[in-house]
């Protein structure tokens, strides 16, 4: 199966489509030493986000590396940040421009092509059959992006990013009542920094599944990985971390849920 996915029963989704690790044999034996430590991954969300389960949510978490095809990038692959530097949809280089790809080795048209049918078309038919499931049933749903990142990135970022990034394109994924009560919940307790459409606004599947005229809120959290884990090799996960996150983002998430109810 590309995807881990579980159908819930309230008007939420949670999409994790960077938290993948696998990589295909065929595409492995092409890339460079430094693809194998996957640092560019979304480490331990599914755990970090383990509550879901228990709220009732549907969960769609990735199973392919972002190094095989970058599932928050439009088919196209133009650039969601212009003028930015990004990475694309079949990435050839780590977010510290290290080469993935052994020389001569990088995937050509063709080869793209190929990985989109293969590996990014199944995640994107499950998320949109979910959202419509949901939709028929509730007649309004929250998809919750769930991403995380190193707090420092030079090549993306100045400085230390703040804790918790929620974007929203703009306001154009999403009510503006859902951000704001978001928004406030993550501030309330002071714990951790907040941005709301700063550096991260929303990748493809906000941007393009949001459709609030259609009753679909799509809200993408861009975390801190400081939050709840070690940002160096290994990554290993931090329980003392993330004990004082994860209250944060179960308030969010039921009231994500709670908002989106009839």
């Amino acid at each position: 199966m590309d995807y881990r996915f579980k159908e819930g029963s309230i008007p939420l989704l949670v999409s994790m489509p960077h938290v993948g690790t696998d990589i295909p044999d065929d595409i492995a034996a092409t890339l460079a030493p430094c693809a194998q430590v996957k640092a560019d991954t979304d480490w331990h969300l599914e755990q970090l986000y383990g509550f879901l389960d228990e709220m009732g949510a549907s969960t769609l978490a990735a199973r392919w590396s972002r190094y095989v095809i970058d599932l928050n990038r439009p088919p196209e692959n133009t650039n969601l940040y212009p003028g930015q530097d990004t990475t694309g949809l079949c990435p050839v280089d780590t977010f510290g421009r290290e080469q993935l790809y052994q020389p001569g080795k990088a995937p050509d048209d063709a080869e793209v092509r190929r990985r989109l049918a293969l590996y990014w078309q199944p995640y994107h038919e499950r998320l949109r059959a979910e959202l419509d499931r949901l939709l028929a049933l509730h007649g309004r749903v929250v998809l919750w992006e769930a991403h995380s990142i190193a707090s420092v990135v030079p090549r993306f970022f100045e400085g230390k990013l703040p804790d918790l990034n929620f974007g929203t394109a703009d306001g154009a994924s999403c009510d503006a009542d859902l951000t704001a009560r978001i928004a406030a919940l993550a501030r309330a307790d002071g714990k951790f920094t907040v941005a709301v459409n700063g550096r991260f606004k929303g990748g493809h599947i906000t941007r393009h599944y949001g459709q609030p005229e259609r009753g679909i809120h799509a809200v993408q959290l861009e975390m801190c990985q400081s939050t709840y884990m070690d940002e160096a090799f290994p990554f290993d996960y931090r329980p003392d971390l993330a004990l004082q996150v994860q209250p944060v983002l179960r308030r969010l998430l039921q009231a994500a849920a709670d908002w989106a109810r009839p």
